[in-house]
C-alpha cells in the first residue's frame, strides 16, 4: 500500500497541473498500476489515519476522488468512492485544513463537492472556491459554476448516464448532442465576458 506522501508526490509533482485534466490511456494505466491496491484499501477503511491531518486528508481525497476517474474511466466504478471523498472534504473544510495547503493543490479539497449530484454540495463548492482560491487558477470558479448549472438544469450529470447505466432524458440527449459540458462552460464564459 502506498503512503499519503506517495500519492501527493505522484499527483502534485510528477503529473502536475499540465496533466491533471488531460486524461490519457497511459496515465489511466499508470495510476491503476501504482494506486489500485491503495484505493481498494481505502475502500475497505484501511486509510483512516490519513484523515487525521491536513496533508493526509488531501492525499485521501486525491486517492478517492481523482484517481478513480482515471483508473475506471467511463465506468460506474469511477464514482464508487465519491462519498468517501466528499465526507473527507467536508470535515477538512470545516477544520480549515484546506487553508494549510497552498494553491494550486488546495483545489482538490473542493472537487468532491463539484463532482456531487447534490445542489447543496454544488453551491458550497462555488462558495468555497470563490472565497478560498485565486480566481485565475485553472478557471476553478468557472468550472464550479458550470457544474452547478448542469445540476440546476438536470439534477444530475447527463455525461455520466452511460457509465452508470442511466437512460438519458430527451432534454439530456439534446444537451449532450449540442456539446454537453463543454458547451455549458463556453456559454458561461461568454456570459461572464459580456
Amino acid at each position: 500500500m502506498q503512503k499519503p506522501e506517495d500519492v501527493l508526490h505522484y499527483w502534485l509533482d510528477e503529473i502536475g497541473p499540465n496533466g491533471w485534466y488531460t486524461g490519457t490511456a497511459e496515465l489511466d494505466a499508470d495510476i491503476r498500476t501504482r494506486f489500485l491496491d491503495t484505493w481498494q484499501a481505502a475502500m475497505e477503511g484501511s486509510c483512516g489515519l490519513w484523515l487525521t491531518y491536513p496533508v493526509g486528508t488531501l492525499a485521501y481525497i486525491i486517492l478517492t476522488d481523482q484517481f478513480p476517474r482515471n483508473m475506471f474511466r467511463d465506468t460506474d466504478q469511477a464514482f464508487a468512492s465519491d462519498r468517501h471523498a466528499r465526507a473527507a472534504c467536508k470535515v477538512a473544510v470545516t477544520r480549515d485544513w484546506d487553508q494549510r495547503i497552498s494553491e494550486p493543490a488546495r483545489q482538490f479539497f473542493y472537487l468532491p463537492l463539484m463532482h456531487s449530484e447534490n445542489l447543496v454540495d454544488q453551491d458550497r463548492a462555488v462558495r468555497l472556491i470563490a472565497a478560498r482560491m485565486a480566481r485565475d487558477l485553472s478557471d476553478n470558479l468557472l468550472h464550479a459554476q458550470a457544474h452547478r448549472d448542469v445540476i440546476r438544469q438536470f439534477g444530475r450529470f447527463p455525461f455520466r448516464n452511460l457509465a452508470v447505466g442511466r437512460t438519458s432524458t430527451p432534454a439530456e440527449e439534446v444537451w449532450l448532442a449540442a456539446g454537453g459540458y463543454g458547451s455549458a462552460v463556453r456559454a458561461l464564459r461568454d456570459t461572464q465576458a459580456a
